[in-house]
Parts: structure tokens; sequence; C-alpha cells
């Protein structure tokens, strides 16, 4: 199936694994999902520098197939984390968290396509003045940090379609094939899937994360922090007590304290299901087993297939 972006990034099926801070903080994933003919994104924002160019390098050797990067530009390490990117000739950008301007005529001077994550048609539009190449539009069912407005996937990319020009890649709530296919009669050129590819042995964070996101349901996440910068996550101890001082009207210093005292890492290298902050979409009630990435990758394009075929038929 060719989209706009297949023929831009150079890949043959639809479908860009998403950048998630330590699942994909390796090169093995973003290696099984380029091989298999995907876009394999690694999640710069939480690596060292040099296990950052490690992995680069790494996966220079494991793929001759492009391969994305991800930074967030609001990250203290930003400008480092860029420079490594540069230095390494990364054949894409999927960018988030900050402006993209100044970062353009470097990374287009070495043939990097850009690609950058937006939540809201306010800042879809300004990406696009900006002269990035692709959009990523991360709906409200999405792992992380959805957009603060709540939209969902469906309503979002559909308005985003409608207001730009260059190509989308639509984000959340879609863990197989009939996703992917509905998405694209929405507009959207591609689709990216992170919660799926976190049930994979390639997807470097602890088991007890991998076997939550197995035992979730659709209605297992919740947001966390909504009216500010909210991230979605699977449903314990540690956001129903966040919840909980929400509802008896804490102090804001009290919720920020809370909020600081958990984490991501905590749940995804230390194993800490109940207290970390275990980010996964709504998409996670769709994902009931751990598969290779690459036969996930199979999986999605024999399911985008049937689908398809089955609107030929009515």
């Amino acid at each position: 199936m060719k989209t706009r972006i297949t023929e831009l990034l150079g890949i043959r099926h639809p479908v860009i694994q998403a950048a998630m801070s330590w699942a994909s903080s390796n090169a093995p994933l973003v290696i099984a999902v380029s091989n298999a003919g995907g876009l394999g994104v690694i999640a710069a924002g939480p690596m060292r520098p040099d296990d950052f160019r490690k992995a680069l390098a790494d996966i220079r050797i494991g793929t001759d197939k492009p391969y994305g990067v991800n930074v967030p530009l609001n990250n203290p390490r930003a400008a480092e984390l860029l420079d490594i990117a540069f230095e390494a000739r990364i054949p894409v950008m999927v960018a988030s968290q900050g402006g993209p301007r100044e970062h353009l005529a470097r990374f287009r001077a070495i043939g990097t396509r850009w690609l950058h994550v937006v939540a809201s048609v306010e800042h879809a539009k300004k990406a696009e003045a900006a002269g990035v190449d692709a959009l990523v539009v991360d709906g409200m069912e999405a792992g992380g940090h959805p957009p603060p407005s709540e939209v969902t996937t469906l309503v979002l990319v559909r308005r985003v379609v409608r207001e730009v020009r260059i190509p989308v890649v639509a984000s959340g709530g879609v863990a197989d094939g009939a996703g992917i296919a509905a998405l694209l009669a929405l507009g959207a050129d591609a689709v990216q899937l992170g919660t799926r590819f976190i049930a994979t042995p390639e997807a470097s964070v602890h088991e007890n994360y991998k076997r939550a996101v197995l035992a979730a349901d659709v209605d297992s996440s919740t947001l966390v922090a909504r009216g500010r910068l909210p991230i979605r996550q699977l449903k314990n101890a540690f956001s129903e007590k966040f919840s909980a001082a929400e509802r008896a009207g804490a102090p804001q210093a009290e919720l920020d304290a809370l909020f600081k005292a958990s984490s991501l890492k905590r749940a995804a290298l230390e194993g800490d299901v109940e207290w970390g902050k275990v980010e996964a979409g709504q998409s996670a009630g769709l994902v009931d087993e751990i598969l290779p990435a690459a036969e996930v990758v199979r999986r999605l394009v024999a399911e985008l297939e049937e689908a398809r075929l089955r609107l030929a038929r009515l």
C-alpha cells in the first residue's frame, strides 16, 4: 500500500512504531519494526548521550531501512541529543513538545525528513507553516501525553486533515489493522502505534509493565493531572491516590508533590506498576498477547488488508 507517508519516508507499510520512553529507548525494537517494513522510532529523551550514540550505531548495523529518532524539544538535553542525531545523519526525525523552526534547515541539509507531533489544530497549522514534512496527530486515547483538550483521535485527525496540506500520521487508540484502516479512511497517510509495541520481547520495559498492558481492558486507563499537561496511564495505586487528592481539593503544591513522587521509570525499569506511571493508551484493551515486533507488523498489515477487502465488498 502506497501513501504519501510511505513515499516520503521510503517504508513499505503505513505503520509507525511510536517513540516510548524506556520501551523504545533501544535498538532492537527499532531494528525489528524497520526491517519488517514499518518505521521504528527510538525514544532518545531518557537516554544518556553515550547510550544514544551506541544505539544509533547498532541500528545502522542492524538495518538498512529507514528509522526515526524522537527528541522532545523541551528536554533540558535536547540540544545535545539533536547534535548526536545530526552527526548520525538520521533519516527521520519525529520531534515533539516544542517548536521545530530553528532546527529544520540543519536537518534538511542532510536529507532528514522531519515529522512533528501535535495535539491540536492550532499547533498543526503552526508546524506546517514552519516547514515540517509531515505531522503526527495525537488523540486523547493515546498513552503518555495526549491533548489536554481531550479531543478523540477520530475527530482531531479528521479536523487536521481538513486544515493542512502536508501528510498526516494518526496516533491514538489503535492496536490492530482494522484501526489503521479506519484512520486511513479519515484521510491519514499512516498510523502510529505505541501501546501495541509495548507487548513485544524487544520493548525494553519490565515484564510487570508488559503484563499490566495485557491485563488491561479498554476502560483500564485514566488521565492524570487533567487541566494541565495530563498523562494517560493504567489505573493503579498512584493514579487513585492522585485522583482522591484532586477530589478532596488538595492545594496545587500537594498535587505537584504527589505527581513528582511517581515516575515512568519506576514502572518501566523497576517494575513497580502500582506506584509508578504505567503509561499506556486505551488500546491496551485490544492487546492480549506478547508477539515479536516483526510479527506485530505482519499481522497489522494482514488485518489492514482484510479490512480493506471487507470495505470493498460493501
